[in-house]
Formats: structure tokens, sequence, C-alpha cells
């Protein structure tokens, strides 16, 4: 990979990336709240088992399709895709989450040189969410697609770690042991990914979105979802 683009892949996986990723526990603080997660490792294990489950057999399928549906001006499979994350959010704040960061990483998009012009006018028409904004970022970086959602994962897994930290709470030490838990398990995850099709790719998580719909009405929250 060239210079450029593994540098851009940082960027994009950065938590300094103004999109509002750290805002957003996925359900976690919930977990907290209901005696669920409640020590350094019952959060590692739930992350891990939630990379697996969740995130690498939906957004990470996801990406991996409409990342060379950007490059190949494929319109039509990038409006698909982005109706299947709007349809299989399941709770009405992960949707919230999805749109918000989705419009956020657009907006950054305006700002740059990565993305063309009606590209970005494209996906405004959709209703952007997250993983197609971040396939379009990642489209214009050059860079492999294995890397492309390695970098994504690796994203994910600082701010998940960051909201373990803030809710459980835990130290830094303790951070830094789940975080090296997630990264040994990410490129399973993203193999997994890379290997589903259509048929296969799904976004069903029940504990997680009973979670997530306890936590619209959480008496006491630091975090969006």
């Amino acid at each position: 990979m060239h210079d450029s683009s593994l540098m851009q892949l940082m960027w994009l996986a950065s938590p300094a990336l103004p999109i509002g990723g750290f805002s957003y526990s996925e359900c976690l603080e919930a977990a907290v709240d209901a005696g669920l997660v409640t020590s350094e490792t019952e959060a590692s294990d739930w992350l891990v088992e939630q990379l697996h489950t969740s995130l690498a057999r939906a957004d990470l399928a996801v990406i991996a399709h409409a990342i060379p549906a950007w490059q190949q001006q494929d319109h039509t499979r990038i409006a698909q895709l982005n109706a299947w994350v709007l349809q299989t959010r399941e709770s009405s704040e992960l949707r919230a989450q999805s749109e918000q960061m989705g419009r956020s990483l657009l907006e950054w998009l305006r700002n740059h040189t990565t993305a063309q012009a009606e590209q970005i006018a494209l996906l405004a028409n959709l209703q952007p969410t997250y993983p197609l904004a971040f396939a379009l970022a990642a489209s214009a970086t050059g860079a492999p697609l294995r890397d492309c959602l390695l970098a994504n994962s690796f994203g994910w897994a600082e701010n998940m770690m960051q909201a373990a930290i803030k809710a459980v709470p835990l130290g830094q030490s303790s951070g830094q042991r789940i975080l090296s838990a997630l990264a040994a398990n990410i490129p399973a995850a993203v193999d997994l990914a890379l290997a589903l099709d259509d048929e296969n790719r799904q976004a069903f998580s029940p504990m997680l979105a009973i979670l997530s719909a306890q936590h619209e009405s959480q008496y006491s929250r630091i975090f969006r979802s």
C-alpha cells in the first residue's frame, strides 16, 4: 500500500475524526446498567462477540460491497446497500446513530478532495448512512479492500474500548487489554465479512436490539446509544 493510502485509512479510522463516534456505546451502556457487563473480562467478551455477530455480518459486509460499487459508479447498487442499512437498524437510536455519523462523514468529505462532487450529491440524496459514507471515503484511497475493512474495524474497536472505560468504568490498562483482544479478533471478522454475499448478510442481534430500546428511556446515561 502507498504511504498516502495508509495515512488516509489511519485518518478515517481515527477517533479524532469529527463524526461523533465517541458519543455512542452501541448498547454497552445499557448492558452495564442491566448488570450484564460489570468487569474488564465481561466487557472484553461482550465486545468481541459483538464484533463477530453484529459488525462483521452487517456493516462490514455492506462496506465490502459498497467500496467496489463506488469505484465502479454503480449507483443502483449504492442505493440498494444504503436502503438495506436503513431498513435493518433494530432500534430508532441505532438508526439515528448510523444516519448522524453518515451525515457528519459526508460533511467531512465536502471539505476534502477524496470524493467527487457528484458522488457526495448522490449519497446526500439517499439519506446517507455511515457504512456507505465510509465506503465512499475509503474507495478513493486506493487501499486494498481488506485493509479498508481492517481500518474501519479498528476505529470501531477504539471507540467501543473508550465507551467501556467510561461506562463500566475501567482503567486505561484494562482498556488497552480489551483493545488487544479486539485487535486479535478483527482479521477473522473481516474475512467473514468479505465472504458474505447478499443472501447471507444479516443484521440480527436480539439482545442488542432489546438493550437499545431500553437505553432510549434509561434514566441516567452518558452516551447517545
